[in-house]
């Protein structure tokens, strides 16, 4: 299904450089919190209890980090093939209001909400 102008991404080379700022900035995040996570815990117990629950909560937001980086990386491999902007469930043309919302964004209004 052809995407027209006016419900597509403006300039897709622009969403690109978006979304490498966006990949950019997660992989710094996702970084520091698994440094953060490979530190030794402290060998007092109740310090390392807090410490442990620490650690589940960073591990929560790696898995989120995580997912949001792979959204973005598959976005960027939409552009590359020429799909960027175009459902991927229904085929139709996401809006560009949603793009400039969420660049990253796989699946038109319609889609996203049945999901």
């Amino acid at each position: 299904m052809a995407v027209s102008s006016k419900d597509s991404a403006a300039n897709p080379e622009e969403m690109r450089a978006r979304l490498l700022a966006m990949q950019s900035e997660l992989k710094a995040r996702l970084g520091h919190l698994v440094e953060d996570l490979a530190q030794p815990l402290d060998p007092d117990s109740s310090e390392r209890a807090v410490e442990t629950e620490d650690d589940i909560s960073l591990e929560g937001q790696a898995l989120l980090v995580s997912r949001e980086l792979a959204s973005v990386n598959r976005a960027l491999e939409r552009i590359e093939h020429g799909t960027y902007g175009i459902c991927v469930e229904c085929g139709a043309a996401i809006a560009a209001a949603r793009l400039d919302v969420r660049p990253e964004a796989a699946l038109c209004i319609a889609c996203a909400e049945q999901a």
